[in-house]
Order: C-alpha cells, then structure tokens, then sequence
C-alpha cells in the first residue's frame, strides 16, 4: 500500500505545482511588467474556482463511464494533460495580450480556461481513486502523506522556479514554465503507472453521496446557524484567499523586488502555512476550536495590518514580517475553521457538508481574487497610484477579517452539534489544500 500512497502523492504534487507559476510568477509578470488590467488577471487564474462545481458531475460521470476498465485512469490523464498545456502556452499567451489584447484575451480564455477544466478534472478523480485504494483504516494515512507531498511539492516548485528566472527574461519564464510543465507531467506519469487495478468489467456502478448543488444550497441555508456560519467562512476565505494574485505584484511596486524576489513569497508563506498547520495538529483537542479558529483569523488581520503599514513605510523587512504572520494564520485559521464545519453536520449527511464545504471555498477564492482584482484597478485608476490600489485591497480585507471574527461569536456550536462520524485531523487538512 505504500507504493500506492506515494504514487498518488505524486499525482497531487503533479497537479499542484501546475498552480505555483500562474499564482507566483505569472500573475505578477501579468500585472507589473505588462500592465494588464489585475481585474483581467485575477478572472484568468480564477478559472479553476469558476468550474469547481462541475466536480460533482465529473465524479458522478466517471463512476458510470469507465475507459478500457478504468473508472479513474483517463480522466486523471486527461486533466492533467490540460493543465500542463495551460500552464506550458499561459507566457505566450500573456505576452500576446500585451501586443494583441484582443486576440490575446480569446487566446487566453482558451488555455487558461483549459487549465482551469484540467485542475477540476483531475483533482476529483484522483481524490475519488485515493478513496478507492484505501481501507477505512488506511484512509488517513493515505491523505495525510498526498497532502505532505503536495505542500512540500508546491514549497519546492517555488524556490526551483525562482531561481530558474533569475535573471528575469522573456525567454527564461517561458522556459522555466515548460520545465515545470515537463516536471508536472512526469511525476503524474509515474503516479498512474500500475496505480488502478483495472475492472473486469464496464458495466456502469451506483455513485455513493452524489449531491446535486442545489441540495448542498438548501443544506446551507435551510438552517440558521448553518446559513451564518457560511457567511462567516465565505468572508473569511475570500478575505485570506484573495490575496493569491495581488501579494506578488505588490511586492514589486511597493519595494522594486525583482521576479525572482517575489516569486520567492509563495514558499515562504506556504512554509509558515505548513508550520501552523502541524502546530494546530498538535494542539487539537487542547484547545478549543473557536479559539484556535480566533487565533487563526486574528493571526490573519494582524498580516494585512502589517503588510499595509509595510507599504506606507517602503520597508521589505516588515512585509516579510506581514508575509510570515498571514501564513500562521491561515493554517491555522483553515484547520481550525474546517473542524468547526463538521461539528455543524448532521448524522447521515456528512458527505453533502463536505461538498458543500468545497463548493464554498472554491467561490470564496473566486470572488476575493476577481474583486480585490477590481478594486486595485478602480482605486489605482482614481488616485493615479497603483499602489494605493494594493493598500485599499489589503486594507478591506483586514476588515472582512474583522468582521468574520465577529460573527464567529454567534455561531452555537453545542447546539448544532449531533452525534457524527467526524474526519481525522489529517483529511480535514487535506480538504484545505484543495
């Protein structure tokens, strides 16, 4: 079973790393460098949020629809073919729309759209196969070492991809994204090998706990306390989250770092993520979870304070200090917040909060990225500064944190709270790294 656990690590890793050029790199290159609108930019790499919910029909799909007796095989590869050509063509096409907007926007619709279809596609089939592959007891262990892989993946493609554009050309992005790319693929390759055992049979199989989106809304608001908890996470995901395509480029205005510099900001603040993360591990059942989730989004606020005074001040030094702060809480913050969750299930519909769970972080991150991408464009055009853009964005998001801390005070846990089959600390994790 090892064997099996790495290899599907591997597959993670693979479609991870597919995500840190567009969320690190290009995005800034975007931005800075070519000056495309950040609203435009943040639409681009919030594909794959926009197309999450289509994972309830792709996994439904594959269960009834195998390939050559595969139920999983195809559609990991061919998700993930997708997002190795989405990531491999997003500098050219970048650069396209810097001298052809028009024809470069269609042109980056197309692959981004593409990378976007392929990170759904493949995510829900491989986490399905993991499901598969494992005994109920071996389930934790499973997730627990393709999460690690995949967090150390992405620390690791950061750092390789900083320094494989230093210095900054054109030419050397373009290829370092096809080295990652080329990386990508390989790993996935290898992950699939003789992973699946393969079915003697095509014939079509009952999915278990398919939901439909509109059973998870009502499954939201059909209850108070549900319905405020949703609001609360929905604020506080898109104020932490949505910060994904700005933090790089504000780095370069605000203190001239360089591409390889600020692509450098991902491995740092995934690190002090991972940190939190075990830290939360080892403190669970410690510490109550409203608290740890109260550390979590003030850890939080207190980065964006920080990193907005870092911008008055011209001072890097105090934006790293901002950087480490936003990472311990959001690990902390996610794991704290995602345990909360599930003490607000009910008996039986477990599977349906989960979904429903996924569905609202993936729109969290789509509204925060699209409309902190708006606002420090409409501020930076008002002001005639882009940095004020950067500071106003920040400076919001620290108060929608302020405002989910709150709220957090009016949600009864113990009154909600049924006898239930809760997760393990390491697939909660798990289902945040997605």
């Amino acid at each position: 079973m090892f064997r099996k656990r790495f290899q599907l690590g591997l597959i993670h890793v693979a479609v991870a790393m597919t995500l840190v050029p567009i969320n690190s790199t290009l995005n800034r290159v975007m931005i800075k460098e070519l000056s495309i609108s950040a609203t435009l930019v943040a639409i681009l790499a919030s594909l794959p949020y926009l197309f999450s919910p289509i994972q309830v029909a792709i996994g439904s799909y594959s269960d009834r629809h195998p390939v050559f007796g595969f139920r999983r095989t195809p559609y990991i590869l061919a998700g993930l073919i997708l997002c190795v050509i989405g990531v491999v063509v997003s500098p050219q096409v970048a650069f396209l729309m810097g001298q052809n907007p028009g024809l470069g926007i269609l042109a980056g619709l197309v692959a981004f759209g593409a990378w976007g279809m392929g990170y759904n596609l493949s995510s829900v089939s491989y986490l399905s196969l993991a499901s598969e592959l494992s005994s109920e007891d071996e389930r934790g262990k499973t997730i627990a070492t393709m999460w690690f892989m995949m967090i150390v993946g992405i620390i690791a493609t950061a750092i390789a991809l900083s320094r494989m554009v230093d210095p900054y050309t054109p030419q050397a992005m373009i290829r370092a994204f096809t080295y990652v790319g080329a990386a990508a693929l390989t790993l996935g390759l290898l992950g699939l090998i003789w992973l699946e055992p393969r079915s003697k049979t095509d014939s079509a199989r009952a999915s278990s706990e398919t939901y439909s989106i509109k059973q998870m809304v009502f499954a939201i608001t059909g209850n108070p306390v549900g319905k405020t908890f949703f609001i609360y996470l929905f604020l506080l995901l898109a104020a932490i989250l949505g910060q994904d395509i700005l933090l790089e480029p504000f780095g370069a205005e605000a203190f001239g770092l360089t591409v390889t510099q600020t692509t450098r900001i991902t491995s740092i603040w995934g690190t002090f993520v991972l940190a939190a993360i075990i830290i939360a591990g080892l403190l669970e059942g410690r510490i109550a979870k409203r608290i740890m989730a109260q550390i979590g989004n003030l850890g939080a606020l207190a980065g964006f304070v920080v990193i907005v005074l870092s911008g008055f001040t011209r001072s890097s030094s105090i934006f790293y200090t901002g950087v480490t702060l936003l990472g311990l809480g959001t690990g902390f913050s996610t794991v704290a917040n995602l345990s909360l969750m599930f003490d607000l299930t009910t008996a039986g519909n477990v599977g349906l909060y989960i979904g429903a769970w996924g569905v609202s972080n993936a729109m969290s991150r789509l509204a925060g990225s699209v409309l902190g991408g708006a606002m420090r464009d409409a501020v930076a055009q008002l002001t005639g500064v882009a940095l004020n853009g950067y500071l106003i964005v920040f400076g919001i998001e620290a108060l929608m944190l302020a405002g989910a801390a709150l709220m957090l005070s009016r949600i009864d846990v113990s009154a909600f709270r049924k006898q239930t089959s809760e997760p393990s600390f390491v697939e909660k994790v798990a289902m945040t790294s997605e």
